[in-house]
């Protein structure tokens, strides 16, 4: 699994997505990710950047198919951790972005199924 670390956005939810498809989208070298699955790291954000993103992390997803595009975004290094170790193991999950909390979420629940 390639992590990516996204950086230096704006605070502003239209040109962070400008700055993310003019600076960011070119050094994912998608192609070469041969069957390896891509996770983008974003900072927190509020919610007006969901929708950006979210469409973003859709797109390439659907664009490098069979490549697995997938995104996270704040929480701290345990959250992302733990979310990085659940994508590892969701082979057919792409294209979604996951928004991290990592300081007042529940245990998460499976079934015994």
């Amino acid at each position: 699994m390639r992590r990516l670390d996204v950086s230096g956005l704006p605070d502003d939810p239209l040109a962070a997505a400008a700055v993310f498809y003019a600076q960011w989208v070119e050094v994912l070298d998608l192609p070469r990710c041969g069957g390896e699955c891509l996770v983008l790291i974003f900072p927190a954000a509020d919610h007006t950047h969901t929708a950006w993103r979210l469409a973003a992390v859709q797109n390439l997803a659907r664009g490098h198919a069979p490549v697995r595009v997938n995104a996270v975004a704040g929480g701290d290094g345990a959250a992302v951790a733990a979310a990085l170790a659940y994508l590892a193991g969701a082979p057919g999950l792409t294209g979604q972005y996951l928004q991290l909390d990592g300081t007042g979420a529940a245990p998460v629940v499976t079934s015994a199924a």
